[in-house]
């Protein structure tokens, strides 16, 4: 729960307050009557009460009561998410375990134990201490043991980040860039594996209104200025389909909807192109209202019908209807040639899978009644059940774990009998040893992947089928963690590196043991401690391992100091200073103050700092600095590929920066150009670039394929609006197609 504003301007009188709360309460009943039962009336306006009361003298940041946070909670939980009315008494009662008086006890006699139960794990989810060096991490975490307890806690978990998502707007800057990174990174994803596609999607357009607010509003004009000429494409799209349809005596519903802003934004980015090359702005979508055993025959005739209309796109058909995805997902998906030369994405599905695809997991439960088969979404459930259960390492690891095992599409293979298995993409035929058994993860030396012998580190593709060769005398190595993905492997491989790593270290135990003996020192923990400090190890596990592999001569400990029992480290010399210098293409260097960087709530020129090289930050960009362990502050880009991990998983590291003007200062940056191979060009860029901008050049690369040259140009520039005006004249040159920014490369 973060306490977030709702609206910038609050002016409202209690009377007028009383009648807000009402309506808002009265909606929430209009939306929950179909699922009400007698009794149940009651029992939600007793938990209305019950946190009306609590919350009587709390406001948000906009100054509104506290009780409406709540209520728009329930309500998302009941009108987006489909869930009853149980859920809606916990959404209502979500916050007064951890911010009021009421107890979990008084939730219990009021209202039972299942609701007690998932009120708690909504406040464990919260109640977090923020000195925690990771202790968004740690945070996620917790929201993920509850889930195996009961999904409603996260579904309405993710009711109530969405909620604070929308009324996001009142907060500080550093605030807003801490909660849109954390819900890009953990968030998202996860209503995505839930089968929640309109909040996924709600959830990173917003998260993008703060991260990157100049693209957000740009892609959100242009859609707005070309959606009187997307309309009238769509119609004339859907026209011959609909005749079709009808002719074929289909009950359906067929319309078009435009694609999110953060999706067209990945697009942009993805595959660099501009907004108007993104062909695929709109989806059309063909809904049957189907009996449940015809759906999918009728699902393929729909499909045949279309592309018998238009021509497809072979390689973009996906079928889910086969094999739906591990959150119930299914659908046929096709992409074809539409009018004008231009491919349109096709989604088909029946009523039922459109359900499911909106209110996911609410959605699946409710259509399992009945079922007798274990779903997919059960399968899902029971893995991660499994990892937590065995885990025990720091928290980012296991959240970066979680993302790229749980959380990332999944590619299904199959085993040498021919049984399905799921696993995440990018996963190696090691990762599918591991989800085997462990004991054929650590002992597995290859395999053969449609009966083609591959190594261990061979990434899958969807399709294939796999069998695992083994060998006893097989160990796992440091290098293996480098090509799994899945957390259930990395997990098992650190425990069995740990275990030949005790091994190891138990000889240099023996050796620092007699060391300290023969010098006079007691062999303690003190002692241990002492050495495992000072050789800069994260424990004496690992000094004992580094003493054995020899990477740590003990000879040092002469210099060391024995009083009593202890033992002493020697006294360091005095420290030398250094200082952070700014290379200056002039050929004089300044001091790292000069370049003026303002950090808030400190005296700048005492920090030092250092600019990230994931993203070369130059003045005029969106930046913040984050505190890293031994190395002062590092700043980075807010769009920085890094950035929405560090934010999530370290938010409170996170120190509000910016740039103050100075034009004194150059900073190295670099811009990739694509064009067409002309005689001359380079020496048209360089002259632009030396001649007429007078910016220095570091170093260039050109390489022309086939009529068409990319070049590489990295350059001095003083800020970002230097940098701008650059690239828009080089674009004016004549034969050049693009010109980017480098992103992610050191320049």
């Amino acid at each position: 729960m973060e306490t977030v504003a709702a609206i910038p301007q609050y002016n409202l009188t209690q009377e007028q307050e009383k009648k807000l709360i009402l309506r808002e309460y009265r909606s929430l009943l209009r939306s929950l009557k179909p699922k009400l039962k007698p009794d149940d009336k009651e029992l939600v306006r007793v938990a209305f009460e019950m946190s009306a009361e609590a919350h009587q003298t709390m406001r948000r940041k906009s100054g509104e009561p506290y009780i409406l946070h709540p209520l728009a909670v329930a309500r998302i939980c009941v009108e987006e998410i489909g869930l009853g009315v149980r859920s809606t008494i916990c959404s209502l009662l979500h916050d007064t375990v951890e911010d009021t008086d009421i107890t979990l006890e008084d939730v219990e006699r009021a209202f039972g134990s299942e609701i007690a139960r998932i009120v708690d794990g909504l406040t464990k989810i919260s109640n977090v201490i923020d000195v925690n060096a990771s202790q968004q991490a740690e945070n996620f975490k917790k929201i993920l043991l509850t889930l195996t307890d009961d999904p409603r806690v996260i579904l309405i978990k993710l009711a109530d980040r969405l909620h604070n998502m929308r009324t996001l707007d009142s907060m500080k800057r550093e605030k807003q860039l801490k909660i849109a990174s954390e819900t890009v990174y953990v968030y998202a994803p996860l209503a995505h594996r839930m089968g929640l596609y309109n909040i996924k999607t709600e959830l990173e357009d917003l998260a993008m209104k703060y991260l990157e607010p100049e693209q957000f509003k740009e892609i959100a004009q242009k859609l707005s200025e070309t959606k009187r000429e997307r309309s009238r494409y769509i119609n004339e799209f859907i026209k011959p389909l609909k005749e079709k349809l009808e002719k074929g005596g289909f009950d359906f519903e067929i319309y078009g909807r435009p694609k999110s802003i953060h999706s067209i934004w990945e697009k942009m980015r993805k595959k660099a192109v501009a907004f108007d090359e993104v062909y695929d702005l709109f989806a059309i979508r063909v809904i049957l209202n189907s009996a449940p055993e015809k759906e999918k025959e009728e699902c393929w005739k729909v499909y045949s019908m279309i592309t018998d209309e238009y021509t497809p796109s072979p390689e973009r058909l996906r079928d889910w209807l086969s094999n739906p995805k591990s959150n119930g997902y299914e659908a046929l998906h096709t992409t074809v040639m539409g009018p004008q030369g231009k491919w349109v994405e096709v989604q088909i599905r029946s009523k039922r899978m459109n359900e499911i695809a909106e209110k996911g997991l609410a959605a699946h439960w409710k259509y399992k009644e009945g079922a007798t088969d274990e779903s997919r979404f059960d399968k899902w459930f029971q893995q991660i059940r499994e990892v937590l259960n065995t885990q025990d390492n720091d928290s980012v690891d296991f959240l970066q774990d979680f993302k790229t095992s749980f959380l990332a599409e999944e590619i299904y293979v199959y085993t040498p009998k021919g049984d399905v298995k799921m696993l995440p993409v990018g996963s190696s035929a090691l990762d599918f040893a591991f989800s085997i058994h462990s004991a054929i993860g650590v002992q597995c030396i290859g395999a053969k992947v449609n009966h083609k012998l591959v190594s261990i580190s061979h990434k899958l593709r969807s399709g294939d089928q796999i069998e695992i060769i083994t060998s006893g005398k097989q160990r796992p190595n440091e290098d293996w963690l480098q090509f799994v993905v899945t957390a259930k492997a990395k997990s098992r491989i650190k425990d069995a590196l740990k275990e030949e790593k005790r091994k190891v270290a138990d000889e240099g135990k023996y050796i620092v043991q007699r060391k300290l003996e023969h010098m006079g020192a007691v062999y303690n923990q003190h002692n241990i401690d002492i050495l495992t400090v000072y050789y800069k190890l994260s424990s004496p596990l690992d000094l004992f391992y580094q003493v054995a592999v020899k990477n740590i001569d003990l000879k040092e400990l002469k210099e060391f100091n024995i009083l009593g029992d202890k033992l002493e480290p020697p006294k360091p010399l005095k420290p030398a200073v250094v200082e952070t210098r700014l290379d200056n293409p002039g050929g004089s260097t300044l001091q790292r103050k000069d370049a003026e960087l303002i950090i808030f709530g400190e005296s700048s020129d005492r920090i030092v700092y250092t600019l990230a090289n994931c993203c070369k930050p130059i003045p005029g960009d969106d930046v913040f600095g984050f505190v890293t362990t031994g190395k002062g502050l590092t700043i980075h880009r807010t769009n920085c590929p890094n950035a929405a991990k560090l934010m999530a998983s370290y938010g409170h590291r996170v120190v509000k920066t910016k740039w103050a003007k100075n034009k004194e200062i150059s900073f190295l940056t670099g811009i990739r150009i694509v064009g067409l191979d002309d005689v001359g060009v380079v020496n048209k860029i360089t002259n632009l670039i030396s001649g007429e901008l007078k910016l220095n050049i570091n170093a260039i690369t050109i390489e022309a394929k086939e009529g068409v040259f990319e070049g590489n140009i990295r350059i001095y520039v003083h800020d970002v609006e230097e940098l701008e005006e650059l690239v828009q004249r080089v674009k004016q040159l004549k034969g050049i197609h693009s010109v980017d920014r480098f992103d992610t490369e050191n320049v």
